[in-house]
């Protein structure tokens, strides 16, 4: 609503009478008492400093700046709240609040140090050694200010050594390497010193500066590939979270060098290459947190260059020039950058704008033909990658024109290309749909639908080029994905499939008739009584499936279709069974997944899947199979060899083969092969390995933990969860140093935590439970992380659970946190039951739930004395429950009962300590004090003894002696 000039008017005649009634310093008066006094609440600022709430005392502080007048106090308040940012790690704000205190009294000591620790932190070496130097004039003889005086002045002269000799280390390097005499060693040492130097800001800066990047064009030009790689990679360091920089090096390089060094054929720099427009396309849209100020949106638009380089990628997919490396690593990163990150983002210009310019572009990769002439050149992955990218670009689109548009599209490129009078062309255009299959599966299917589209393929399958037939049989392979599409070729198809396969002598095609029959033969899935073929008919396939995989004589390309074989048939339980039983033929399978061609990753993930039943499947309801019986409906059956006690064989079966070493290779593979959906199925795959705690040191040992960190962290929701879960059973039992060496270990804690919330199953929470527990007890560091992560919350709600196990869990990963001081200072906080819940627990008559109970009481007792008093007053049965763990039959919950009276004798609060010895614990006491020496009690007997010399010392008791 606006504001009419009548309501000003009023106002402003309001304030001129009331400052003719009261004078202005009585209203300025009026308004600070409205507002706030500001030596009152500098106070309440440095009470809340004082005690450690730094967020309240910056909030007091700053209501003290916006009412005070008088300057002295205000350059008090703003040094107080420099102060506070410096806690706070916040040094800009630090720096900005200690300057205006120095603006008002030049020789403000605190000030001037508080500014010069933060210049400090900031690496402004030499503002911050002005500002000491000018503490040390004031107070000479203060040895705080003479000791960072020393520091600096050789920190600064580190510095500017440092400078001095990056520069000419910079000049030799490029000396050595442009140097054509030079001996290969050095080059190579000189090489490996410009990219570290290019990883870190400053040596990045000095190379810029000294006129690395013509320099780094001059390797280029040599066209050798060692001095190129050099030269890329170092490029990629300088480009790296620095927008500036990169905007100068993509002009002075020119986008269209950079492209043309990406087509090179040489997979080492093709994916160099990658890698640095990963890094310039990163530093563009917003890694980059520099503030450039006012001139940024002028100078620093980055939008033409983005674009500039997104038509050149979409230029590469379709060229000639282009090697089959280059072209993989375009399609890679228009697959990783095209597509919006969330669904939340609202703009997916970047989807369209590669739609309307690009889709054509990719479709026609995905119909190249290797065997005809005069074909793209291309990789074993590239037309899965290019696939996998028409999907993506599907997926992002939001509404039903952008989809429709992107399947006109598709359907005019294939009518077009469909020729009946050139088969090249006809076989090209059946190609493109075995993509689109692969890829966006709805826009292949409704082409597949078109009329005369799946008759002409099966009419090609009879061809008497082999090429046509080889065509044919893979497009309807992919095409009988559905069931409906399934029962078309069964009853059209099979004769066919059958007759190629009796009479080719050309063993590819052979192998992809064998796989089409192999996907009709299991289109029923796993239901027993869905068999397409007659009995025994899908086992004799998997058979000639195994022995082509073990035929090392047959290519890679090719024996790769025998696990899509695999993949197919080992739905049905005696297929699988007999799988597994061939050692041979997995450890075959497992090389094949280790090896460069990566497109058979989802085929094995396929067949491990089946392997080990971790589908997802419908649960049966008795009272529904009745009723589809009686209404004569199809009802599933279970294979006998798919109950548990053959599910656990198998599992045993793929560990002794070496199942998880070939699924952490397949983890690290490109994530353009590697989609969310063949993440999902790895993760079920490990979850059932680590079923058994038995197995999962043989998961760690190879490679498995690690493997498992990425599957838990991206992908699909299930996906996560699932390798979250596996994760946490492998965390609970291993140590987290071998499971997860190095700063791995604590990437891990956040899939636990993850775990523990409301909507995952009470297996999952009790797992990430124990896995939490476990990493607790191991270091201070791992606490912090667990405390950082936000998990005390849920892991705090679990104690109250009402399943024994969990609420266990719970209570014992509390007890290994207990000892971090975030975690004590919620225990000290007024207004929660966290303490009363803990000391309830304790009197539970569960022992495992005592002894973590017990454990969390002793230690937070022992660590804060306060806590021994505020015991007594959470609840009243505080006495009894304490004389009952004194009491217990297992020692070590009688050991913790002791260790809780001790501190809380040892808590200064003589009042405590009398009523404790006014109890009956005094009697106690003395009875386990006085026991003989036990060693399996000598714990709990040492800990009474101890009580009660305390109790001796403070005056409580006295000294029993006999008259003489």
């Amino acid at each position: 609503m606006g504001v009419s000039v009548e309501e000003v008017r009023n106002t402003q005649h309001c304030q001129s009478h009331l400052t003719e009634v009261l004078g202005t310093e009585e209203i300025l008066n009026l308004k600070r008492s409205k507002m706030g006094d500001p030596i009152q609440l500098k106070d309440e600022g440095n009470n809340h400093f004082q005690a450690g709430d730094i967020d309240k005392a910056i909030e007091c502080y700053t209501k003290a700046i916006n009412v005070c007048q008088d300057k002295k106090v205000l350059a008090v308040i703003y040094r107080n709240r420099s102060a506070c940012y410096l806690k706070q790690e916040n040094y800009s704000s630090a720096v900005a609040d200690a300057s205006k205190a120095i603006d008002v009294d030049a020789a403000d000591i605190k000030a001037l140090y508080r500014r010069c620790q933060a210049l400090e932190k900031l690496g402004k070496l030499d503002m911050a050694f002005k500002d000491v130097q000018r503490c040390a004039t004031i107070e000479p003889k203060n040895k705080t200010f003479l000791e960072t005086l020393r520091r600096l002045g050789a920190e600064i002269q580190t510095k500017l050594k440092t400078t001095f000799s990056t520069d000419s280390r910079v000049q030799n390097m490029f000396d050595i390497l442009l140097e054509e005499e030079m001996e290969k060693d050095k080059k190579e040492k000189a090489a490996n010193n410009l990219i570290v130097l290019s990883r870190e800001d400053a040596g990045a800066e000095r190379i810029f500066q000294n006129n690395g990047v013509p320099l780094l064009l001059n390797m280029i030009e040599t066209g050798k590939p060692e001095m190129i790689l050099a030269a890329i990679r170092t490029l990629s360091g300088m480009c790296t979270g620095h927008k500036a920089r990169t905007m100068a090096i993509i002009h002075m390089v020119g986008i269209d060098k950079l492209c043309s060094i990406m087509a090179l054929d040489n997979e080492e720099i093709a994916l160099a290459t990658c890698n640095l427009f990963q890094c310039i396309n990163d530093s563009l849209t917003g890694e980059d947190k520099r503030e450039y100020g006012k001139e940024e949106s002028l100078v620093l638009d980055a939008s033409k260059d983005l674009k500039t380089i997104l038509l050149s990628l979409v230029e590469m997919v379709g060229s000639k020039k282009v090697s089959g490396h280059g072209r993989d690593q375009a399609l890679n990163l228009l697959s990783k950058n095209v597509p919006r990150k969330g669904r939340k983002e609202p703009d997916n210009s970047r989807a369209l704008f590669t739609v309307d310019h690009g889709l054509k572009k990719i479709l026609k990769v995905c119909g190249q033909v290797p065997e005809l002439p005069d074909q793209l050149p291309l990789t074993e992955n590239t037309q899965l990658i290019a696939s996998v990218l028409l999907n993506r670009l599907y997926d992002d689109l939001t509404c039903d024109p952008e989809r429709n548009n992107f399947r006109d599209i598709c359907d005019e490129y294939i009518k077009a290309k469909i020729d009946p009078n050139d088969m090249d062309k006809t076989i090209h255009a059946i190609n493109v749909i075995s993509g689109l299959l692969q890829g966006p599966f709805d826009v292949g299917n409704a082409l597949v639908g078109r009329q005369g589209i799946m008759e002409m393929m099966v009419a090609l399958c009879g061809s008497e080029r082999e090429v046509d037939q080889m065509v044919a049989v893979e497009a309807l392979i992919h095409a009988s994905t559905k069931m409906s599409r399934a029962s078309f070729i069964i009853t059209n198809g099979v004769s066919l499939l059958k007759d190629i396969y009796k009479k080719t002598k050309n063993e590819k095609i052979k192998m992809r008739s064998l796989v089409g029959l192999c996907k009709l033969g299991s289109a029923g899935g796993d239901d027993y009584s869905l068999r397409q073929f007659a009995e025994g008919s899908t086992e004799k396939l998997a058979k000639q499936c195994r022995k082509w995989l073990c035929n090392p004589q047959i290519d890679s390309k090719t024996r790769k279709w025998a696990i899509e074989g695999l993949a197919y048939l080992t739905n049905d339980a005696d297929v699988k069974d007999d799988f597994v039983e061939d050692e041979q033929a997995l450890k075959a399978m497992f090389e094949l997944a280790k090896s460069k061609d990566k497109t058979i990753i989802y085929a094995v993930a396929c067949t491990l899947v089946n392997c080990t039943n971790t589908y997802d499947k419908k649960e049966i309801i008795p009272e529904l199979v009745q009723l589809a019986k009686f209404s004569k409906q199809h009802v599933p059956e279970q294979h006998p060899k798919d109950k548990k006690d053959f599910i656990e064989k198998r599992v045993k079966r793929l560990l002794k083969a070496g199942v998880t070493s070939a699924l952490a290779v397949m983890v690290r593979a490109d994530n353009s092969i590697l989609t969310d959906e063949t993440k999902e199925m790895l993760s079920r795959v490990f979850l059932a390995l680590s079923e058994d705690p038995k197995d999962r040191g043989t998961i760690v040992a190879q490679g498995g933990g690690k493997a498992l960190i990425p599957l838990a962290l991206e992908g699909t929701e299930p996906g996560k969860g699932k390798a979250a879960h596996a994760l946490a059973k492998i965390a609970s039992i291993s140590n987290p140093e071998i499971a997860f060496p190095g700063e791995r270990v604590y990437e891990v804690v956040r899939p636990l935590v993850n775990l523990l919330h409301t909507d995952r199953d009470g297996m999952q929470n009790f797992e990430a439970l124990r896995g939490l527990t476990n990493f607790a007890g191991f270091s201070e560091k791992l606490r912090i992380k667990i405390v950082k992560e936000n998990a005390l919350p849920d892991i705090e709600s679990y104690m109250f659970e009402e399943h024994e196990q969990i609420r266990q869990a719970a209570t014992e990963c509390i007890c290994n946190l207990v000892t971090c001081k975030d975690v004590q200072e919620r225990y000290l906080a007024d207004g929660n039951d966290k303490l009363k819940l803990l000391v309830l627990l304790c009197g539970e008559d569960d022992d495992k739930l005592q002894i973590a109970a017990a454990g969390a009481l002793a230690m937070l007792t022992a660590a804060q004395k306060k806590l021994c008093t505020k015991m007594t007053l959470v609840t009243v049965q505080w006495l009894e429950i304490l004389q009952r763990l004194c009491l217990h039959s297992n020692p070590m919950i009688q050991h913790r009962g002791l260790v809780t009276v001790f501190n809380m004798f040892n808590s200064d609060d003589g009042e405590l300590a009398k009523k404790l010895i006014e109890s009956e614990l005094l009697e106690i006491m003395s009875v386990i004090g006085k026991a003989k020496d036990n060693p399996e009690r000598q714990d709990v007997i040492d800990a009474a003894r101890s009580c009660l010399v305390k109790a001796l010392d403070l005056g409580l008791i006295k000294p029993f002696s006999t008259p003489s």
